[in-house]
């Protein structure tokens, strides 16, 4: 039998409603992995509990100093291989123009002379606009000259992953290197006046050409140290479950390998979304999504809910910095307004045929186009006897959500899944210029979200951003900045939710949005023993000082400030 544990001196975060009381002074009693109590510390109900069956077992006391305890955070949109890979990758996010991109590539092409291609992660294409001969665009020519005694491959990623900058090393390596070359499926391959590849590679070229490309240069042993790292640093932020969005056969595969290699068992649960590209060959789109339905029925999430394929992803649209997002209007600075990836009617007919395999469907959606266009696909759904809401299909993102869309969600059940820490002010500094501030006020409205009744997730969709769970809850409930803390901007602070609304977002909301809120994103008897112990001040403007202490999951402490991770 598993020790008992029992949390004391605790102010557990417990709410249901934001008529509730945030905080209740209590403890937590763990036994065979489940929370067997959650209440008052001196209650009768307590000492039934401490009971134990046997005089041998033994009970632990975890004094929580009257410090916050809540349910384990939940990462409702990830990519965790994407996310470990990228702690090995050159981070150009804090560089502001194009010569300090260049340094700083160089400098590190200096540093790494071993290193058989230069990998960049955080290039934010607003800092080589303004006022160059080069009009702003990314051109591999600006790349080449960087590192002269081996001319490496250079890949610079976008903060958004939706678009990488290449060097013409890179473009040859990746066969993009001749006017001949076809922008691929919902992708595009930008060219010079000649036609040949000029460097910029965006949406569809990422997931069809360059990370099949990168995944091949690989070892396995490189993709488990990836594994590793990205789980690492979960359970030091507080998570112990997460939704992996974009799973392809090569992560589903790393991650097989390393579940195998930790005896069957994770130190956090992962829910998969498996990706199915746009295509223009409707035989490519349904192998692909056969494979998806093959791949949830050998893990699904009744039989395997710590480690399941709960449905499919869509790429819906691009995003708004890189001008792809679909947008009911045009780009200030372009003619026509922006397509969405998916026809409407090849997405409504996937939809379709994926709700029927019962399968979970969700759609990355920005622009107000298409998330009008994937609202309607799942309405074709709705019928008497099987509401869309009982599937919890889900839509990603929504930055940019009309008035009346934002309340459709609710009508329907379908999930916001968004990531606050994208509405971070620094973050959203190109966006007047490229929408006029009139769209700007519609941008992130997930106050709107709540009060039309939709079911919400909070993610981070790291490693597109910072995978802290914390500032992401600041971003929510104060609109101001995490990133440039100092600074005084809000993004919309009329959309900001409350300290409660969202912390269960990252909790019992993530959980609610795989069909988990039955077993784990709340602490109640009989759920599994996923929670934290946080050094906090309960206030918005405490999230950003507040520290994990302590992850539990499963009963088991997985993290602890003072000893690191324990596996």
């Amino acid at each position: 039998m598993s020790p008992t544990t029992v949390v004391t001196n605790a102010r557990l975060f417990t709410s249901t409603d934001d008529c509730g009381e945030d905080l209740v002074p209590g403890c937590l009693v763990v036994r065979d992995r489940l929370i067997e109590y959650v209440g008052p510390q001196g209650s009768e109900t307590l000492a039934q509990a401490m009971a134990c069956e046997a005089p041998t077992t033994e009970v632990e006391v975890v004094d929580a100093g009257n410090r916050v305890v809540t349910p384990g955070f939940i990462d409702a949109h990830v990519h965790m291989l994407h996310f470990g890979l990228s702690l090995g990758k050159l981070d150009v996010m804090g560089c502001t123009s194009l010569e300090q991109i260049r340094e700083t590539i160089r400098a590190f092409a200096v540093a790494n002379p071993a290193a058989p291609r230069i990998l960049c992660k955080g290039w934010i294409q607003a800092s080589i606009t303004g006022g160059s001969s080069h009009g702003g665009t990314p051109l591999a020519s600006m790349l080449d000259d960087l590192d002269p005694p081996h001319a490496r491959p250079i890949y610079v990623e976008a903060l958004d992953l939706h678009s990488v900058w290449c060097s013409r090393a890179a473009l040859a390596e990746l066969g993009v290197d001749d006017a001949t070359t076809k922008d691929p499926p919902g992708g595009t391959i930008h060219r010079d006046a000649q036609g040949r590849p000029s460097g910029l590679l965006d949406e569809g070229a990422l997931p069809l050409l360059v990370w099949p490309f990168l995944a091949k240069t690989l070892t396995a042993q490189q993709k488990q140290t990836a594994l590793h790292l990205a789980v690492e640093a979960y359970l030091q932020a507080g998570y112990t479950g997460v939704i992996d969005m974009a799973m392809d056969e090569d992560e589903w595969t790393a991650l097989e390998t390393y579940r195998a290699r930790n005896n069957d068992e994770l130190p956090l649960h992962i829910a998969a979304h498996w990706l199915v590209p746009y295509s223009d060959s409707d035989a490519e789109i349904q192998a692909t999504l056969d494979r998806a339905i093959e791949v949830h029925r050998k893990y699904p999430p009744a039989m395997s809910p710590s480690f399941c394929v709960v449905g499919i992803k869509l790429i819906g649209d691009g995003v708004v910095d890189s001008c792809t997002a679909a947008l009911s209007q045009p780009y200030g600075a372009k003619p026509n307004p922006v397509e969405p990836i998916w026809p409407a009617a090849t997405m409504t007919r996937v939809i379709q045929q994926a709700d029927a395999a019962g399968l979970q469907i969700a759609v990355h959606a920005i622009g107000d186009r298409t998330i009008t266009q994937t609202i309607d696909a799942f309405a074709s759904l709705n019928k008497p006897l099987s509401p869309c809401r009982r599937r919890r299909h889900r839509i990603e993102h929504l930055e940019l959500a009309s008035a009346r869309d934002a309340k459709r969600l609710g009508e329907l059940g379908i999930t916001a899944s968004v990531q606050p820490v994208h509405s971070d002010p620094a973050l959203f500094k190109a966006w007047p210029t490229l929408l006029g501030t009139h769209r700007c006020r519609r941008a992130f409205p997930y106050r709107e979200f709540l009060e039309g009744g939709a079911p919400v997730a909070f993610g981070t969709d790291a490693p597109t951003a910072a995978h802290l769970p914390l500032p992401n809850l600041y971003n929510a409930t104060t609109r101001r900045s995490a990133i440039e803390p100092e600074s005084t901007e809000r993004t919309n602070p009329q959309f900001a939710v409350s300290l409660t609304a969202a912390l269960k977002a990252a909790t019992a909301g993530a959980a609610y949005s795989r069909h988990a809120e039955t077993w784990t994103g709340s602490l109640r008897k009989g759920m599994s023993a996923d929670f934290l112990v946080l050094d906090m001040d309960w206030t918005p403007a405490g999230l950003l000082a507040a520290r994990v202490r302590q992850t539990w999951f499963q009963g088991r402490k997985m993290f602890d400030m003072e000893q690191g991770v324990k596996r």
